[in-house]
């Protein structure tokens, strides 16, 4: 009985189920650095009753904590002079003057410290600021 020699055929390396779970790795990536950004320093927002616009935000983010200590992503200011404050604004923000300042500042912390972040903003030309707010719970 003569069997029959099977034609050889190149061997074809199939990346399909590769690219999708490489995909699915940088979802996951992305949305966990948001979620950990979020939640590097605690500082409870005060609350407005307006439903919040977008839940993603880029900017340059401004956090004032329940001390006054300010941070300009995430870096801590040292000082909390606004000289201090427009050097960090500076470095942040390089030459552009159209990135939106995002304003996290405690429920617990002065209407000084807000009123500095806005003022010096305003002097370096920023036209955008935007006060981050939580929702109150709901009344039942």
């Amino acid at each position: 009985m003569k069997l029959r020699a099977r034609k050889w055929e190149e061997p074809e390396l199939n990346i399909i189920n590769f690219v999708d779970v490489m995909l699915m790795l940088l979802v996951f990536f992305m949305m966990t650095t948001h979620f950990i950004q979020n939640t590097s320093l605690s500082v409870e927002l005060p609350t407005a009753s307006v439903a919040p616009a977008s839940t993603e935000l880029k900017g340059i983010e401004v956090t004032i904590d329940a001390q006054g200590h300010y941070y300009v992503n995430q870096q801590a200011v040292t000082g909390t002079s606004p000289d201090a404050v427009r050097a960090a604004l500076l470095a942040a923000a390089g030459a552009r003057r159209d990135v939106p300042i995002i304003l996290r500042a405690d429920a617990r912390s002065s209407n000084q410290s807000v009123v500095t972040v806005m003022s010096v903003a305003g002097e370096l030309g920023f036209s955008q600021l935007q006060i981050l707010t939580t929702q109150p719970p709901a009344e039942n």
